[in-house]
């Protein structure tokens, strides 16, 4: 088992803190390798090594940047396999979407590397002559960011890529359940040529490591994705500066009288069991109209009979285990829950047959929104049928959550997608796909108490980790007074 340091100024240091935990296997509970549990006094390191490195990396131009990043995403690309492995071993997810995991990375990374062109202000006419007005983007300083576990290769991608075309220097802070795919990350970011000090990686408690990032002065942004008790302190806790908080969701999935209910099906079983349902955009509420309702409950129930729980890196499992027992006690504990409050347990709600952190795919029927397996995120394979009369009574139940991250509607009926687009609260909707999927140059983010209104990937992205300055020259020669009678 590999010991790895902290990442500070282009180098694996050794810390200050003598404590230390390890990484398991969740399909096996083996350990994978161990890290370091940094204090204080290395996150401060860290975080002045970030801060000494920004005027040097934020005065290469853009253009220049963004190569850095292209040959990111070739080395990533390169790796593609063996960094993917890792995500499975670390992580748990099967093979087939841990190697979607490190594509997104790719892509995320090609995207910005091309925005290093185009870190475009505007220009706007002056309402006094002989005067120019426009508009530059310039970096933020230190960020900070705190990423989770679901995805280990692209949530980074997706908050550093456009932090490093910007300008900005990093202080990572990956989940203690998957520290070697952050690792591997930033030692491939190193080969691309990212000088020493732009991006520094500390591990360790979120409790201790966390207050220190948030709360200093010299970390001018914190972009944080995890649950909402924590989004919630970081932004009471933070001071004045950039936060981007992303916190989760319910999702649901609409399916009409005239959906094409096959193909519902692939939906709902890809939105609600990939990635053991660990996603902030699973699909936990599927609201079917009642005409339809009882043919699509058989028809899940044998499908999700038909899963197979395994081990990620065996080429026969369709479900990977969940991510510790933490995990897994969670989602014990809400089918006691669902079962306590009267809805229908039709299949799963136990562990599976193995050693690791497994548990069964699992579907509720008989669920009334008022429940709470319809309304608090469970992040585990559990899945609750919601019947409704109609589409507004559809969209009414979809609403009525705390949160509003990603929406679907199956559907045939233009007027209904249509007004599925215009009333549903939430950052995404699909269409006739499930609620997973997000593509890396359109935004990405939700409404409610999924977040603060900050939106990742694409231009928004760009947005998050830019300044504006507003910029006028005035060559008239003469005292020129905006909004003054003369």
């Amino acid at each position: 088992m590999k010991k790895f340091g902290l990442f500070i100024g282009g180098k694996w240091v050794v810390p200050d803190s003598k404590a230390r935990f390890i990484s398991l296997n969740p399909a096996t509970k083996k350990p994978v390798a161990s890290f370091p549990s940094a204090n204080e006094k290395d996150v401060l390191y860290a975080i002045s090594i970030a801060k000494a490195a920004f005027p040097k990396w934020s005065a290469i131009p853009a253009p220049k940047r963004g190569e850095v990043l292209l040959r990111f995403a070739s080395l990533l690309r390169k790796n593609k396999e063996r960094l993917a492995r890792v995500v499975t071993q670390e992580m748990g997810k099967v093979l087939l979407e841990a190697r979607g995991d490190v594509q997104e990375a790719i892509d995320a990374a090609e995207y910005m590397a091309g925005e290093g062109r185009r870190l475009f202000g505007y220009t706007a006419p002056s309402e006094l002559p002989n005067k120019a007005a426009f508009t530059v983007r310039e970096p933020i300083g230190v960020c900070a960011l705190i990423t989770p576990w679901n995805f280990p290769v692209a949530i980074p991608a997706w908050k550093m890529m456009p932090a490093l075309v910007c300008g900005n220097t990093v202080v990572f802070k990956p989940s203690s359940d998957t520290p070697l795919c952050a690792a591997m990350f930033v030692e491939l970011l190193h080969e691309a040529g990212i000088p020493g000090g732009v991006v520094n990686m500390v591990t360790g408690s979120g409790g201790i490591v966390g207050p220190v990032l948030v709360q200093n002065p010299d970390v001018r942004t914190v972009s944080f994705t995890g649950n909402r008790e924590t989004g919630e302190w970081i932004a009471k806790n933070a001071g004045v500066k950039k936060i981007g908080l992303e916190l989760g969701g319910k999702n649901p999935i609409i399916i009409m009288d005239d959906a094409d209910l096959h193909l519902a099906l692939e939906g709902v079983l890809w939105g609600a069991f990939g990635t053991t349902g660990q996603r902030c955009t699973a699909a936990s509420r599927v609201i079917v109209h009642e005409k339809v309702f009882a043919e699509f409950e058989k028809m899940l129930v044998v499908a999700a009979k038909k899963l197979r729980l395994g081990s990620g890196a065996s080429s026969s499992a369709d479900v990977g285990p969940l991510i510790n027992q933490k995990a897994l006690e969670k989602s014990q504990y809400f089918v006691s829950v669902g079962i306590k409050e009267g809805a229908r347990l039709l299949c799963g709600g136990k562990r599976g047959p193995h050693s690791g952190f497994f548990f069964e795919p699992t579907v509720f029927s008989g669920v009334a929104q008022k429940m709470r397996v319809a309304r608090e995120e469970i992040f585990g394979p559990i899945v609750c049928l919601i019947k409704v009369k109609n589409l507004a009574e559809a969209i009414k139940t979809a609403n009525d959550v705390d949160y509003g991250l990603s929406a679907s509607i199956y559907t045939k009926g233009i007027s209904n997608a249509f007004k599925a687009i215009e009333q549903l609260e939430s950052g995404i909707v699909y269409v006739n796909a499930s609620t997973i999927g997000a593509e890396v140059h359109l935004p990405f983010g939700g409404v409610k108490g999924t977040g603060n209104g900050v939106r990742e990937a694409g231009i928004e992205g760009i947005n998050e980790f830019s300044e504006t300055k507003t910029v006028y020259i005035d060559y008239s020669g003469k005292l020129q007074r905006a909004q003054i009678d003369d």
